[in-house]
C-alpha cells in the first residue's frame, strides 16, 4: 500500500472543495490499512483535547455507532500500554492479556490478536492506530514498522483535525446517537430523517436506522446530508432526544418515586416495538412495547425483560395456490441497537440455569428505549448444547419442551440478569403467564439472600408481583406434564430445600391431583397478589375461569380485576393527523394525552380539514397495498415484472382498490375464533354490497396464521381465493407478511375496522383503538374494549352483546347483524353527503369517536393505571391504604 499517495489524493479532494475532511480522511485510511493488513479491523483513536482520555475517531470493524462516543483513560485497556509507552505493542491472545478492558459497546468479544502503535508528532501523543483480527495471528516487527509508517502519514491529518476539534463528523455522530435509542421509532422527525438519507435501503431494511447508517459510507452520508439540507433536522433531532432524556419534568418523577431505587421489572416473552427489531408475533407484544414506551414518556422506572430470538416470528409467503408458507430469517444483531448489558463486576453478564440434564447458558443484550431499558436474554453462546444455542432463535415455535426452556430462561434467567447488573427490582410485572417461574426464581433468591423460608419468601414475592392475563381461551394457557416440570424446576426446588411436590401443586388448581397438569397461569395467580384482566369483559371472563382457586368465594369475590389496555399514541398515530391536532389540541397536547379535555378540542376542527387529512391517509394506504401486492406476485411469478409496465411502476396495479370506495380493514391472527370470514356466510349478500356501483365497498386484510393452525390457513385460504375472483377481483385485497409496518398503514387509512370475533374471545383487541387516533371508526363485536367503549355515536355494534350456547347459532345471528348494519348502517352514512361533498354525519361520528375513546385508550391512562393500583401497592409506596369489612 502507497499510504503517501492515499493522502495526496485526500489532499487533493479537499483543496478542490476548500474544505478539511477530517472524518472522511481517517475513514478511508483505516479500510485501506485494513484491507492492506488483511484485518478484520483497524482503528484510530485521537487524544481528546484534555489529554487524559482517548476517543474511537475511526474504524472498520467495530461497530460504527461507536465512532464518538467510546472513550477510555489513558490508562486503559491495551491502547493505554501503547499510549503510555509510546511504543508499538503486539499481543496474540489480547483478551488474555492481564490489562485487556472489555468494551461490549465495540462489539470486539469475537478479536483476538492486537497491533497498536503510537500516532505523535514531536514526541508528542495524537492517538494510537490499531490493528485487530478474528483468528490468532503472530504480528511480526515488520508488520509494526510498517504500521509505524502508516501512523507517521496519518500524523498531520491528525494534528490538524485536533487542532480545530474535527475529527468526528457532527451529523454521523449525532445520527448514531439518535439511532443507538428506539426513542427514535416514535419520533416521525427522526424517521423522516433516516428515510431521506437512503430511502431505497430503508424500505429494504424494515426501517432500521442503524442497518442505513451502516452500509451508508461517510462521503455518502455528507454528500447527501448536505445535498437535502439535512445538517439542521439532524441537530433538532439530537438535542430533542437530549432534552427528553435529561428532563426530569415527567408524570414518572412526581409520582413513582419509591421505583427510581427498585424499578419495576416488566416480563414479557414478546416486545413489539418497531418492525426493524422482529421479536413479537401479534398483539401480546406490541402492548407490551407500547407499554415500555409509554412507561418511558411518563418517567415511570421499568426495565423490560424478553427474549432476543435470533430468527424472530416467521415470515409469510402466500404461494401461487393461495396457502400460507412460513420462512424464518437471521436476525443480523450488528444492525441493530444491542449492546451486551454489563454486571456489577464490569464484565458483561451471562447467566446459568440448571437443569436435570445439564445447564443452559445465556448472554444478555441491553437495549434503550427512550428513558427505558429492554434487557433481552439469548442462549446462541458457547458452552450450550447445539438444542440449547437454537433455544431462543424462534418465537412461539417448537413442541412443549423447547416452550418451557425458553420460559425457563425468561423467567428465572431474566431475574438471574438483573441481579447480576446490581438491579433489585421493587415489583415484578409478568405479562401473561410465560414468565411466572421469575417468581419462584425471586423467592429462592430471597431465601438464601436472607434466610426466609418458603412460605415466608412466597408471600413477600407475592406481594410485590403483579400479574396480566390477556387470554380467555383455555388452549392459549401453557400447561406442561409433571415429568417435563421436573426436569426442569427441581434443582430451583433442591436450591429451596422444599420437595418438588410442592412446587408442583403450585401450578395445579387441585393440589392433590396427580393427573393435573402444570399450568403457568395457576402458578402466576397463586404467585401474585394483583392480578389483572385487560378489559372489563375480560375481567368477568377471567373471574369465571379462575373461580375454581378461590372455591370459597363466588365470581364477583375472585380476586382478578381488569386495567383496560390503551396504545401508545406516538406510535400509532399518522404524521399528517399529528400535525392536525398540533395546531388545534393545544400545545404540548402528547404530554396530555390522558385527559379529556385535551380531546374535546376536536369537535371545533373544520370537518373539511378533518376529511381532507383522512383521505390523504386513505391514499396512501392505498398505494402502500398496491406497491405491496406488486412486489409479492413477482416473488411467486418473476415474469409478473414484465407485464407491470414501465420501470415496473406500481400503476400497473390502479385496478386494485379505489381510493372512492368505502374502505374496510380487518388484520389480526387468523384464529377460527377470529371469524376473518363471518362476512361470507351469505356470499349473495354480500357481493351485493362490494358491487354496488352508486356505494362500493372494499376490503383490505392482513394477518398471519399459527404454523401448526390448518384451520386457520384455511380460513386465510379462502379469503386468497375469493380475492381471486372476478367478482371481488380489485374490492379484496390481502397484505402479505403481516407486521407493525403493515399494521400501521392499515390503521392509519381505513375508513373502517372490523372486528368479529365470537363474544367473549376477545380479551381486549387494540388494533380497533389505533384506528380511533387517525379518524377510522369501529365495526365490531361488543367485546373486549369495544363493550366499554360503544356509545352509539362513536361507531358501530354488530350484535347486542350476547353469547349464544351454539356456536353455528352465533356466527348466524352475528353475520345477519354485520349485513344488516352495513347494509342500513355504515354504507349509507358514509356515502350521505352534502353540497361540499362532505359526508357530514359521518365526520360527527369520527369526531365522537376521537373525542371520548383517545383519551381513555390510550398507553398513558393504561399504565398510569398499573402505577396506582399494581406497581405503588406492590412497592409499598402507597401513602394510605384501608382494608374491605
Amino acid at each position: 500500500m502507497d499510504q503517501t499517495s492515499l493522502l495526496q489524493t485526500q489532499g487533493s479532494d479537499n483543496s478542490a472543495s476548500g474544505e478539511f475532511e477530517p472524518a472522511r480522511i481517517l475513514a478511508n485510511i483505516v479500510a485501506e490499512t485494513a484491507q492492506h493488513f488483511e484485518t478484520e479491523v483497524c482503528s484510530v483513536y485521537l487524544l481528546e483535547p484534555d489529554r487524559t482520555h482517548l476517543i474511537l475517531a475511526a474504524t472498520v470493524g467495530l461497530r460504527q455507532d461507536c465512532v464518538g462516543h467510546l472513550r477510555m483513560a489513558l490508562h486503559e485497556g491495551l491502547v493505554g500500554i501503547v499510549a503510555q509507552k509510546m511504543q508499538p505493542l503486539i499481543i496474540k491472545n489480547a483478551a488474555s492479556h492481564p490489562r485487556f478492558k472489555y468494551f461490549p459497546e465495540a462489539g470486539e468479544e469475537r478479536f483476538e490478536s492486537f497491533l497498536g502503535v503510537p500516532i505523535s508528532s514531536r514526541g508528542m501523543l495524537q492517538g494510537i492506530l490499531v490493528l485487530q483480527t478474528t483468528e490468532h495471528r503472530e504480528f511480526s516487527q515488520d508488520d509494526a514498522e510498517k504500521l509505524v509508517s502508516v501512523a507517521a502519514e496519518v500524523n498531520d491529518t491528525v494534528s490538524r483535525a485536533r487542532s480545530l476539534d474535527q475529527f468526528i463528523a457532527p451529523s454521523q455522530q449525532r445520527l448514531w446517537s439518535v439511532a443507538g435509542n428506539l426513542w427514535w421509532s416514535w419520533q416521525h422527525e427522526g424517521t423522516q430523517v433516516f428515510r431521506d438519507l437512503s430511502p431505497v435501503r430503508w424500505r429494504e431494511l424494515d426501517h432500521n436506522p442503524s442497518g442505513v447508517l451502516s452500509e451508508l459510507p461517510l462521503v455518502e452520508l455528507q454528500e447527501r446530508a448536505s445535498q437535502l439540507v439535512l445538517h439542521s433536522r439532524i441537530n433538532h433531532v439530537y438535542h430533542r432526544l437530549q432534552e427528553y432524556l435529561k428532563s426530569g419534568q415527567t408524570w414518572g418523577a412526581t409520582n413513582c418515586g419509591i421505583l427510581k431505587a427498585r424499578p419495576v421489572a416488566y416480563f414479557s416473552a414478546e416486545f413489539g416495538i418497531h418492525e426493524s427489531l422482529p421479536i413479537y408475533s401479534g398483539g401480546l407484544g406490541v402492548l407490551a412495547g407500547d407499554h415500555i414506551k409509554s412507561a418511558s414518556d411518563l418517567g415511570v422506572p421499568l426495565i423490560g425483560i424478553g427474549l432476543f430470538y435470533t430468527q424472530g416470528y416467521f415470515r409469510q409467503r402466500i404461494d401461487e395456490n393461495g396457502w400460507q408458507q412460513e420462512a424464518y430469517i437471521d436476525v443480523n444483531s450488528q444492525q441493530l441497537p444491542m449492546t451486551p448489558a454489563i454486571g456489577k463486576d464490569g464484565h458483561p453478564v451471562t447467566v446459568s440455569v440448571d437443569t436435570r440434564n445439564g445447564s443452559i447458558r445465556a448472554k444478555v443484550w441491553t437495549l434503550k428505549v427512550g428513558r427505558c431499558t429492554l434487557l433481552l436474554l439469548d442462549s446462541d453462546v458457547e458452552g450450550n448444547a447445539q438444542e440449547d444455542r437454537e433455544l431462543t432463535a424462534r418465537l412461539y415455535h417448537g413442541d412443549n419442551r423447547i416452550r418451557i426452556r425458553q420460559e425457563l430462561v425468561l423467567g428465572v434467567g431474566g431475574v438471574r440478569a438483573l441481579h447480576a447488573m446490581g438491579i433489585d427490582p421493587g415489583v415484578l410485572h409478568l405479562n401473561e403467564g410465560h414468565s411466572a417461574f421469575a417468581a419462584l426464581e425471586m423467592t429462592r433468591f430471597l431465601m438464601n439472600e436472607y434466610g426466609l423460608d418458603f412460605d415466608e419468601a412466597s408471600r413477600t414475592v407475592a406481594h410485590q408481583t403483579a400479574f396480566t392475563t390477556h387470554t380467555p381461551v383455555p388452549a392459549g394457557h401453557d400447561r406442561f406434564t409433571a415429568d417435563l416440570v421436573y426436569e426442569h424446576i427441581s434443582p430451583l426446588s433442591d436450591s429451596m430445600g422444599i420437595p418438588f411436590e410442592q412446587i408442583l401443586s403450585m401450578g395445579r388448581v387441585d393440589p392433590d391431583n396427580g393427573f393435573e397438569e402444570f399450568c403457568m397461569t395457576v402458578l402466576a395467580l397463586k404467585m401474585s397478589r394483583r392480578a389483572n384482566a385487560v378489559s372489563s369483559l375480560h375481567g368477568h371472563v377471567s373471574r369465571r375461569m379462575w373461580a375454581c382457586l378461590w372455591p370459597e368465594r363466588n365470581d364477583l369475590e375472585v380476586p382478578i380485576g381488569h386495567i383496560t389496555n390503551g396504545v401508545h399514541v406516538p406510535s400509532w398515530l399518522a404524521p399528517q393527523m399529528h400535525q392536525l391536532f398540533d395546531r388545534h389540541l393545544g400545545v404540548g397536547w402528547p404530554t396530555r394525552s390522558s385527559h379529556p379535555e385535551v380531546w374535546e378540542r376536536i369537535k371545533d376542527v373544520d370537518d373539511g380539514e378533518l376529511w381532507e387529512t383522512h383521505l390523504i391517509l386513505k391514499s396512501r394506504l392505498i398505494d402502500f397495498v398496491r406497491r405491496r401486492t406488486q412486489v409479492a406476485d413477482e416473488k411467486r411469478d418473476p415474469s409478473s415484472k414484465k407485464m407491470a409496465g414501465t420501470n415496473g411502476k406500481s400503476s400497473a396495479y390502479n385496478w386494485l382498490l379505489s381510493p372512492d370506495a368505502l374502505t374496510i380493514g380487518f388484520a389480526r391472527r387468523f384464529a377460527t375464533y377470529k371469524r376473518a370470514n363471518l362476512f361470507l356466510r351469505d356470499f349473495e349478500r354480500i357481493l351485493d354490497l362490494v358491487s354496488n356501483p352508486q356505494r362500493p365497498v372494499q376490503f383490505v386484510f392482513a394477518g398471519k396464521a399459527h404454523p401448526r393452525d390448518e384451520p386457520g390457513k384455511h380460513v386465510l385460504r379462502q379469503i386468497i381465493d375469493l380475492a381471486k375472483t372476478p367478482e371481488f377481483s380489485g374490492r379484496i385485497a390481502f397484505i402479505e407478511d403481516y407486521d407493525i409496518n403493515v399494521g400501521r398503514h392499515l390503521v392509519q387509512g381505513v375508513d373502517v375496522w372490523l372486528n368479529n370475533p365470537r363474544r367473549p374471545l376477545e380479551a381486549s383487541g387494540t388494533s380497533g383503538q389505533k384506528v380511533v387516533l387517525n379518524g377510522g371508526l369501529n365495526l365490531s363485536i361488543l367485546d373486549g374494549w369495544w363493550a366499554e367503549a360503544y356509545d352509539g355515536t362513536n361507531g358501530f355494534a354488530i350484535g347486542r352483546g350476547q353469547a349464544h350456547a351454539s356456536d353455528e347459532a352465533m356466527d348466524h345471528l352475528d353475520s345477519e347483524s354485520l349485513y344488516e348494519v352495513l347494509s342500513q348502517q355504515v354504507i349509507p352514512m358514509y356515502y350521505d353527503r352534502d353540497g361540499q361533498g362532505l359526508p357530514r354525519r359521518w365526520i360527527s361520528f369520527m369526531k365522537n369517536a376521537i373525542a371520548s375513546l383517545g383519551w381513555r385508550f390510550n398507553a398513558d391512562r393504561m399504565v398510569m393505571d398499573y402505577v396506582r393500583h399494581c406497581y405503588l401497592p406492590a412497592a409499598g409506596g402507597v401513602s394510605s391504604s384501608m382494608p374491605i369489612s
